[in-house]
């Protein structure tokens, strides 16, 4: 395994450093002051208008799709250190190069299942950042940890499909610039239960859509993420041209979008982790209580130490898992993208905790990124499949291999 990054890489990376470093962190307190003066509490900031525009300006744009046809054609391990430097600033960095979630895991279906006609009408608005999308799995009354559990319908009626439902956590709804929903529903209950299930692509204004209400994470809106909405779905009718990929293949095209939607967010993580880091050391040297620099107690010292080799262990397990993704494709990773998603966001919760600790009270106020940050990591040991799920899985494949032993 080799792990170096190669010449534009580390182009990519200083240029987006500097990005970060003239433009996104500068811009942070101008985003809270604009998001707190807005009547939309999902509304994004105006200054985010001229953060996309530097950004593309900068070349850093769609660093996220290997597809060299729509996007940068970086590799996952190309990619995995860009996207680790959008995490130092993940309610600003990522929309601003176009590498935002749900966007991105939604890209990446049309640019592999859509028809061209999709693409042309879904899929180069949302490369060019004009529009955004939204992505409906999750359901309110059922255990979506189960994707086959999914009871909203998809029924094939003529030249049209009419689908009858309720989603929430519909990431990307609640965005005033979302076009597009990814509808994820049962079009054959009868038959084999990973074959039920298919995709439809349904225009945000088609009669029978409700946004009944925007879902709090922590009490956040989540507004980079394009807040998270429970919707209605009552009689909608689409054309038939608008099923994505095969009827029955909807499990499948799910599977593909979370493995690389589940590094990406490992990715921002070890960033948020970083940055989490650099805050706690730049606290702990500042301050004294007691008679000396909280740097000098040794419980500091150990948080510190404790936080550096946690972050280099997932970061390097990172890496392995974008070197195989690339070199043996998506199936042949899966136990280390199963891996790094239990790993990675306990990781920068524990590192974000003991930032949080370091600065007191200022820790779970609004004057550091620290406590939203902390959502985040939190929220991700749910978001594209709880932990509990993915140990489950992890060890019914350790097991088959002693089994197969015997």
């Amino acid at each position: 395994m080799d792990f170096a990054f190669d010449a534009r890489t580390i182009e990519l990376q200083a240029t987006l450093t500097d990005f970060l470093t003239e433009c996104v962190y500068p811009a942070e307190p101008v985003a809270a002051t604009q998001v707190a003066a807005a009547t939309d509490p999902w509304a994004r900031p105006p200054v985010m208008a001229e953060l996309k525009a530097e950004a593309r300006k900068r070349g850093l744009w769609n660093l996220f799709l290997p597809d060299a046809v729509h996007g940068a054609g970086l590799t996952n391990l190309q990619y995995a250190p860009l996207a680790e430097l959008t995490g130092h600033s993940p309610h600003l960095a990522p929309e601003a190069v176009n590498c935002a979630a749900p966007d991105t895991g939604n890209m990446e279906l049309l640019a592999q299942f859509g028809t061209p006609a999709q693409q042309e009408r879904w899929l180069r608005p949302l490369l060019d950042g004009e529009i955004r999308s939204a992505f409906c799995m999750t359901e309110p009354e059922v255990a979506s940890s189960d994707a086959t559990n999914i009871a909203t319908r998809i029924v094939r009626d003529g030249d049209s499909y009419v689908i009858d439902g309720r989603k929430w956590w519909s990431s990307g709804a609640m965005s005033p610039d979302c076009a597009i929903l990814i509808v994820m529903g049962k079009t054959d209950p009868t038959t084999e239960r990973h074959r039920q299930q298919s995709m439809v692509l349904v225009p945000r204004d088609t009669p029978g859509v409700t946004v009944h209400r925007g879902t709090s994470v922590f009490g956040y809106t989540d507004g980079p993420h394009g807040g998270h909405a429970e919707i209605i779905f009552a009689g909608v009718r689409v054309p038939a041209e608008n099923l994505l990929g095969d009827q029955g293949a909807g499990f499948a095209i799910a599977q593909a979008r979370l493995g690389p939607g589940r590094i990406h967010h490992c990715m921002r993580l070890i960033g948020m982790a970083e940055r989490a880091l650099e805050l706690l050391c730049t606290r702990v040297t500042a301050r004294t209580a007691f008679g000396g620099p909280l740097a000098g107690q040794g419980v500091i010292q150990h948080w510190i130490a404790e936080s550096r080799v946690r972050i280099e262990q997932a970061r390097l397990l990172v890496l392995k898992t974008a070197w195989l993704m690339d070199t043996v494709g998506n199936r042949g990773a899966h136990t280390e993208i199963q891996a790094i998603k239990i790993v990675v966001p306990s990781m920068a919760e524990w590192v974000l905790d003991k930032a949080i600790q370091a600065y007191g009270g200022a820790g779970v106020a609004q004057d550091t990124p620290l406590a939203q940050l902390w959502v985040q990591a939190r929220t991700l040991r749910l978001a594209d499949g709880p932990d509990e799920v993915h140990r489950a899985s992890l060890a019914r494949r350790e097991l088959r291999k002693h089994a197969q032993r015997g």
